[in-house]
Parts: C-alpha cells; structure tokens; sequence
C-alpha cells in the first residue's frame, strides 16, 4: 500500500511541479483527439480564396420549407 502512495505521490508532484510533463499529460489525455477534429474540420470545410457559395432555389416551390411572411404596414414616425 505505501509503495501505491509513493507513486501516486510522484505523480502528482510531476504534474503539479513539471510543466513539459503536465503538456505531454495533456496532450496524451486531450490533443490528439482536438487535433484529430480540427483536420476533419478543415477538410469539409475547405475552400479556395474568395470563393462564393450560392445555395439553388428549390426547383419546386411547394417543396421549400420556407413559406415566407405577412406583409405589415408601417409608418415613418419623424422627430
């Protein structure tokens, strides 16, 4: 039992006290994983310089979720 405390007890010591081992925990724990969701990211979403995208209109009307609004009336309220 004292020997399991002893190495806990280092352990702690390293991460509290030893920075590159506390960025290496951290790596093995979270990076690759972040890393890994990133380039998955950049490949979907990967474009050319100034690029444009134009989503097309449903070819059907009927078939669009959206259906539009109300016209509503105003007027010009001057100060």
């Amino acid at each position: 039992m004292k020997i399991i405390f002893n190495i806990l007890l280092i352990f702690i010591f390293f991460v509290a006290f030893v920075p590159p081992f506390r960025r290496f925990l951290f790596w093995m724990l979270v990076g690759r994983q972040l890393v890994k969701e990133q380039k998955k990211a950049n490949r979907t979403t990967q474009r050319r310089e100034g690029e444009v995208r134009v989503e097309q209109k449903p070819s059907n009307p009927d078939q669009s979720r959206f259906r539009g609004g109300e016209y509503v009336d105003y007027e010009e309220v001057k100060d």
